[in-house]
């Protein structure tokens, strides 16, 4: 006689630990796999478009600071926005992906269990190829305007992470949200083009004065962007400190409040879907 492992309600609420995340890597990756292909499934520039994105965009950029005269000190302002749109891409798909990840995979979700949180991290990571894909305009531009590379380039990673970290902080928020309203979805394009204008990407933060230039870090991709950035260009700057610092605290806060949140309706999600 072997002993039988009953699941209930009550007891998969109390489950999708870190540990039972763990277990189930193997699901996770292919999730993750599967974000992947889809994306770029019957496209005919395929990863492309991970460069061809910021890359248009930058342009556009351009030919408007050439018009108003956005100063950027030395750095040429196509390498400074091209630096600023790499980890602001990422962010966007992995949000955007995030906050439908519960919906879009709700016929899975319903046969069988398995952790909850896979879907939201799988859609978040799923971004990744993306990041590497874009990323490789950095070189190339640095190489163009004769920039060297800094001794800073080693936490070029860790930013990387950080905005992985804000897009599933934000996603998971929405993502629970999205499931029983759909005013989730149509309030999500309204929340980007806010932080994008919030966030220091087509304007240095210089322009910005004290105090609101650290309290600017409480948009987790304030930092994220300012800290990409001087990880690429190098540079110094006190108050670069503080935003990261500050930014890295709300995003902390934000996706331990998020997952919580997360857990906390995770039984309701099938009624709801």
């Amino acid at each position: 006689m072997k002993p039988l492992l009953v699941i209930d309600a009550a007891e998969s609420h109390k489950q999708g630990g870190l540990a039972e995340i763990w277990a189930h890597r193997d699901l996770l990756l292919l999730f993750t796999r599967r974000e992947i292909q889809l994306r770029y499934q019957q496209t005919a520039a395929g990863f492309a478009w991970a460069v061809l994105q910021p890359l248009l965009i930058m342009l556009v950029l351009s030919g408007f600071s050439a018009l108003v005269g956005v100063k950027t000190g030395n750095v040429p302002y196509p390498l400074f926005t091209i630096s600023g749109l790499v980890p602001w891409m990422y962010f966007t798909h992995a949000f955007n992906a995030t906050t439908f990840s519960l919906v879009s995979q709700s016929e899975i979700m319903v046969k069988i269990y398995f952790p909850r949180l896979i879907v939201p991290m799988a859609a978040a990571a799923g971004g990744a190829v993306d990041f590497f894909a874009a990323a490789l305009l950095l070189p190339v531009f640095m190489l163009y305007y004769g920039v060297p590379p800094t001794a800073t380039a080693w936490s070029i990673p860790l930013f990387a992470v950080m905005a992985l970290a804000a897009a599933l902080a934000l996603g998971l928020w929405l993502s629970v949200i999205n499931v029983r309203y759909k005013d989730a979805g149509n309030a999500l394009p309204f929340i980007l083009q806010l932080m994008f204008f919030t966030t220091p990407i087509v304007y240095p933060a210089a322009l910005i004065p004290e105090p609101w230039r650290t309290l600017g870090g409480l948009n987790p991709m304030y930092g994220v962007i300012e800290g990409f950035r001087w990880a690429v260009l190098g540079g110094r700057g006190e108050a670069l400190h503080r935003s990261v610092a500050v930014s890295a605290v709300t995003i902390v806060v934000l996706l331990a409040g998020g997952t919580a949140f997360f857990r906390s309706q995770e039984s309701t999600f099938i009624d709801e879907m």
